[in-house]
């Protein structure tokens, strides 16, 4: 069977030609982005927090190792498609279930491949994330389907991901030791901060709209704020929410997008970086040691500090760009970080963190 021609096409006017891979989708559109790790492809797909994107994978060969049931952050993908320059023609892992071709197709996730990744991503980097769309669709099609994508900010992406009822995830913590009690917010949290969690805890998992005092009625011994997708100040209800769990100083987790809805709650501002923080390879300098750590990341807005003032302690720092990656609460029992500490895909510098979530919950001193 020939190639299926393809065409992507990005709001500044850029136009890159490829072949479709995946399901057959006339037109995809989304916002663009680039990742720029080695490997992860499957988790980066399934992950939740890329609802309404496009995703750029830098590495040039996608598929080498196939796919794993395993392996997915989410039940279905909730990425809008996938740029690659070449698919693998063989997958080579003894984990591995089926080809990457056909995990595409079965969630209806369409892609564009052999085009100039290299160009694309400075494109992005120089311009920063845009709308584009791509398919097998006619050019008048494309540039129709183009002028209505508005990308992700000022949409309430965590509406579209969020569990619609609670949950429980069962704990596999060591028998004899008692597990810790955590209520987990859900705003587009991946199946590997439940496993992380659950280390530590039994883990009570809620849609995220879900009152604080239903939350606290259940007497937790730490609450724990998700990742998630878009921008932030549209999750309206989060700030409040989390306000009263501040309130009733119940020990608080955040990652991601939790970060960010914490540093709402407390007053403080979010901004969209130029094409977002994408990648299993960014460096964080942890403040208080000086350690740094290589990062899993995945966020198109961050917090701004000086927008806090003395009501947090900045913790972690990008070495890349000098952005806040974590922050304490002063004078409560809550801290965040804007990294992926359960780092599915790796790397594990920062699993550390789950413990001293576990120690705060605990009162074990610092």
């Amino acid at each position: 069977m020939s190639p299926r021609q393809s065409v992507l096409l990005l709001a500044d006017g850029s136009v890159f030609e490829g072949e479709a891979i995946g399901a057959e989708v006339p037109v995809a559109a989304g916002e663009v982005v680039f990742h720029t790790g080695m490997s992860g492809y499957q988790e980066v797909l399934t992950d939740p927090s890329y609802a309404g994107q496009i995703i750029t994978f830098t590495t040039p060969h996608i598929g080498n190792y196939g796919i794993s049931r395993h392996d997915n952050e989410a039940s279905r993908v909730h990425a809008r498609g996938v740029v690659i320059r070449e698919m693998a023609r063989r997958r080579s892992n003894w984990r591995s279930d089926e080809p990457l071709e056909v995990f595409l197709r079965e969630h209806h996730l369409a892609g564009i491949a052999g085009i100039d990744t290299r160009r694309l991503t400075r494109v992005l980097r120089d311009t920063g994330a845009m709308v584009g769309v791509f398919g097998t669709a006619d050019e008048a099609t494309l540039r129709a389907a183009l002028a209505k994508e508005k990308g992700t900010a000022g949409k309430n992406l965590v509406a579209q991901v969020t569990t619609v009822a609670p949950y429980d995830v069962k704990n596999s913590v060591a028998p004899g030791v008692e597990p810790l009690r955590v209520v987990a917010y859900d705003f587009g949290v991946k199946s590997t901060i439940l496993r992380c969690l659950s280390e530590i805890a039994d883990v009570h998992v809620v849609p995220a709209r879900t009152p604080a005092a239903e939350v606290l009625a259940r007497k937790p011994d730490g609450v724990f704020l998700s990742n998630g997708p878009g921008d932030p100040q549209t999750v309206l209800q989060a700030p409040e929410i989390i306000r009263d769990l501040l309130a009733a100083d119940v020990p608080l987790f955040g990652i991601c997008l939790g970060h960010q809805l914490l540093g709402l709650a407390l007053g403080g501002r979010t901004f969209k970086l130029p094409f977002g923080h994408h990648g299993a390879n960014h460096p964080v300098r942890e403040v208080a040691t000086g350690r740094v750590e290589i990062t899993s990341q995945n966020h198109n807005f961050c917090l701004d500090p000086a927008s806090l003032g003395d009501r947090v302690t900045a913790t972690h720092v990008n070495l890349n760009d000098n952005t806040n990656e974590g922050m304490s609460v002063n004078g409560k029992r809550a801290f965040s970080v804007q990294y992926h500490p359960e780092a599915g895909p790796g790397p594990h510098d920062s699993r550390y963190l789950f413990a001293r979530f576990a120690d705060l919950m605990r009162g074990v001193p610092k």
